[in-house]
C-alpha cells in the first residue's frame, strides 16, 4: 500500500510539473513579463517619479550573488551551471526584452503598467559582468581559489552608487524556488525592482537548483546548503554604511534557505538585545511566498529566536496551492505555505499572534489570479498579491493599511472581495 501511495505521489508531482512546463513555452532562460500589480494596473499610483528620465535610461542591471559553479557546458548553461561552487560569486546582470521583435525600454515600461496587454512580453539576460568571489565565502580547505577583497569592494561600490541615486536606502534580495536556471531569479528580481519604481537596490540570489523534475529532492539539500551563502551576503551588506534595511523575498523551495538563514542568525544573536540585532543585521521585512518548508520546522525556528531577527516576517499562504498539496503528500507534513484553515482559530494561536505583532500570516486564496495554473505562482500571477508585496516593501504599510482584512477573532489576514475599492 505504501509503495502504491509513493508511486502515485511521484506520478502526480511529475504530471503537475510537466503540465506547468507545457504551458510556459518560453526558453528556460526567459520569463514573460508579469502582470502589473493592481495598484498600478488601476492607474491609482505611478511607480515612476520621473518617467521622462526613465524612458531614456539604459536597460536595467541587477546585482547578483550566486553559489552556482560557472558553466563548463555553454551549450546547456550560458553563465552558471546547476552545480555547487561552495563559494559566493558576485556580479551584475543586465536584462533586455526578448522575442523576434524586441521592444524598446520606453515601450516596455509603458506596456508593463497596462492592465490588459493583449500578449506576452518575454525578458532575458543580455549580459553578465562577474566581479569575482566574495573573499569571506572561500572555505579554508578550498584549493586553487583566489582570495581577494577586490570583488567585494566592487560589489559594495556598485551598491553604494545605486543607493546614492535612490530615494530610499534599502536593499531587496529575491531568492527563487526549485527547477530554474541562474537567469530566472535575475529576471524576477528585475521585474520586482521595476514595480518598486527602480528605487533602492535589488539583488538576485541564485542557488544551484536543477531544471529537472526529479531533482526536487537534491534541490532541497542544495537550498539548505545555500543558507550559509545567503547568511554571509546579509552579513556583508549589513557592514555597508549606505544600507539602511535589508529585505528578503523567498519563494517556494527558496524559503527553506531563507528560513534556515533566519534560524542561524537567531541562534547567533540570542544573547543580543533587540537594538543590537537591528544595528548589526539591519534585516527589515522577510517575506515567504508559497513556502515549501515543513510547518513544524519553521515553527521551531521561530520559537528558537528566528522571529527576533527581522523587523517583520510575512508568510503568504493559499488553500489552492496544488504544488504544496503534492509536497505534503510526499513528505506527509503540512507545508508552511498551505492555508491554516481552522488551525489558527484556537485561543492559544490568537494569543501567540497577538503577542508577536511582527509575524503576519496572509491567506491569498481569495486574491485575483491566485489560483491560476497550479496556484503556486501567485507572487507573479496575482495582481493583488504583487500589489500587496509592493505596498509593503515600498511604503512599509501594515496589513490593514494595505486593504487587507481579518474576520473578528481571526489572526489571519485575507483579501476582501472589494480589495481594489479599499482606500
Amino acid at each position: 500500500m505504501q509503495a502504491a501511495a509513493d508511486s502515485y505521489a511521484y506520478l502526480a508531482l511529475g504530471t503537475l510539473l510537466l503540465a506547468g512546463c507545457a504551458i510556459n513555452k518560453l526558453p528556460a532562460d526567459q520569463v514573460s513579463l508579469m502582470p502589473a500589480p493592481a495598484i498600478y494596473g488601476e492607474g491609482r499610483i505611478d511607480p515612476f517619479d520621473n518617467s521622462a528620465a526613465l524612458a531614456d535610461s539604459p536597460p536595467p542591471c541587477i546585482l547578483y550573488a550566486t553559489d552556482r559553479a560557472p558553466t563548463a557546458e555553454p551549450e546547456r548553461f550560458a553563465y552558471y551551471s546547476d552545480e555547487r561552487a561552495n563559494v559566493l560569486r558576485l556580479g551584475k546582470a543586465c536584462i533586455e526584452p526578448a522575442g523576434h521583435q524586441p521592444l524598446t525600454w520606453a515601450e516596455l515600461r509603458r506596456i508593463s503598467l497596462l492592465k490588459n496587454r493583449g500578449g506576452r512580453y518575454p525578458l532575458q539576460v543580455g549580459s553578465v559582468d562577474e566581479y569575482g568571489i566574495l573573499e569571506r565565502s572561500v572555505p579554508p580547505f578550498a584549493d586553487g581559489v583566489e582570495r581577494s577583497p577586490v570583488p567585494g569592494d566592487r560589489f559594495a561600490a556598485a551598491l553604494d552608487a545605486r543607493l546614492a541615486a535612490a530615494a530610499n536606502k534599502d536593499v531587496y534580495i529575491y531568492v527563487h524556488g526549485y527547477k530554474v536556471d541562474y537567469e530566472n531569479p535575475v529576471l524576477v528580481a528585475g521585474e520586482l525592482w521595476h514595480f518598486l519604481g527602480n528605487d533602492g537596490a535589488f539583488i538576485a540570489y541564485s542557488w544551484p537548483s536543477t531544471r529537472k523534475t526529479l531533482a526536487y529532492w537534491s534541490d532541497l539539500d542544495d537550498a539548505l546548503n545555500s543558507a550559509r551563502g545567503l547568511r554571509m551576503l546579509i552579513a556583508f551588506l549589513s557592514e555597508q554604511d549606505a544600507v539602511e534595511n535589508i529585505h528578503v523575498i523567498g519563494y517556494s523551495a527558496g524559503t527553506r534557505l531563507v528560513a534556515r538563514m533566519l534560524a542561524d542568525l537567531g541562534m547567533y544573536s540570542r544573547f543580543m538585545s533587540e537594538d543590537e540585532i537591528r544595528r548589526r543585521l539591519r534585516l527589515g521585512q522577510v517575506i515567504l511566498v508559497g513556502s515549501d518548508i515543513d510547518r513544524g520546522i519553521l515553527g521551531g525556528y521561530l520559537l528558537d529566536g528566528a522571529l527576533r531577527v527581522p523587523k517583520s516576517l510575512t508568510i503568504y499562504q493559499s488553500s489552492a496551492d496544488s504544488a504544496l498539496s503534492l509536497s505534503k503528500l510526499l513528505f506527509r507534513r503540512q507545508r508552511a505555505g498551505e492555508a491554516l484553515i481552522g488551525e489558527m482559530e484556537t485561543e492559544q494561536a490568537r494569543r501567540f499572534l497577538s503577542s508577536h505583532s511582527r509575524l503576519r500570516v496572509i491567506d491569498v486564496s481569495n486574491a485575483e489570479g491566485a489560483v491560476s495554473g497550479s496556484g503556486h505562482g501567485y507572487l507573479r500571477e496575482s495582481p493583488w498579491v504583487s500589489s500587496d508585496v509592493v505596498l509593503s516593501l515600498r511604503y512599509d504599510l501594515a496589513p490593514q493599511e494595505r486593504g487587507l482584512t481579518r474576520t473578528p477573532g481571526s489572526p489571519i489576514w485575507t483579501f476582501p472581495d472589494d480589495y481594489l475599492e479599499q482606500p
